[in-house]
């Protein structure tokens, strides 16, 4: 699951990255200052940072690398610097503050998604591009999943949480995390979002006819397993 925080004072600009990536499968939660961004790291759990440096209460560089160590999380996400500022000196202290790439504005969308997947697949911050589990196998760049040669039609929710469940298989996801994971804080939750999702995708896979199995685990959470041959 990618969750990213996206901050970016510059509302427009942040409102068309942030639905550009959410309709590429990211959960976004977005600030607009280093003061929301702090308060976001410290109650979020994120995949990667894109961070604007020129914010109106500070330097976006404060947000990176060891500093971030105070906000609650064992290690510094991955962070993509986005700025104005193009000179060599600019990059070069934005790359020693703690970024992992650095792109100058303006930018292309494509360009900024394929640098976010780049970070995100270095070893130790992330995952193959194509997940499998048994028969099932999810290609997180193109969004979509097959059992077999059959493709799952599920909605963009439905990828996110098979995204989830695929990267911990076997093991039990707790609903309070999985939700966390699914929705970040951009939208209200209704109390059965969840399990409508849940059944959407447990009979996608059984129409499929996949081994891979989709159990609840009552009052704890969700397990996707593979059945082993007989």
């Amino acid at each position: 699951m990618s969750r990213v925080l996206l901050v970016e004072d510059r509302a427009p600009m942040r409102l068309l990255i942030a639905a550009h990536l959410r309709e590429r499968g990211f959960v976004v939660d977005e600030a607009g200052t280093a003061a929301e961004a702090r308060d976001a790291l410290a109650v979020g759990v994120y995949a990667a940072l894109v961070v604007d440096l020129g914010l109106p209460d500070g330097d976006g560089s404060e947000l990176l690398g060891p500093q971030a160590q105070g906000f609650g999380r064992s290690e510094a996400p991955p962070a993509l610097i986005i700025t104005a500022r193009d000179s060599v000196g600019d990059r070069i202290a934005g790359l020693n503050a703690g970024a992992d790439d650095y792109l100058t504005k303006p930018f292309d969308l494509e360009e900024l998604e394929a640098r976010l997947r780049a970070i995100l697949r270095r070893p130790g911050a992330r995952r193959d591009v194509r997940l499998s589990v048994g028969d099932l196998v999810f290609d997180t760049t193109a969004r979509q999943a097959w059992v077999g040669e059959t493709a799952l039609p599920l909605r963009r929710r439905e990828l996110l949480l098979l995204e989830t469940l695929m990267v911990s298989a076997e093991r039990i996801m707790v609903r309070d995390l999985l939700e966390e994971q699914l929705y970040g804080f951009e939208t209200s939750v209704t109390p059965n979002a969840l399990e409508v999702s849940i059944s959407r995708l447990r009979r996608a896979l059984e129409q499929a006819g996949s081994t891979v199995r989709l159990e609840t685990n009552r009052g704890i959470g969700y397990r996707l397993t593979a059945e082993t041959a007989r």
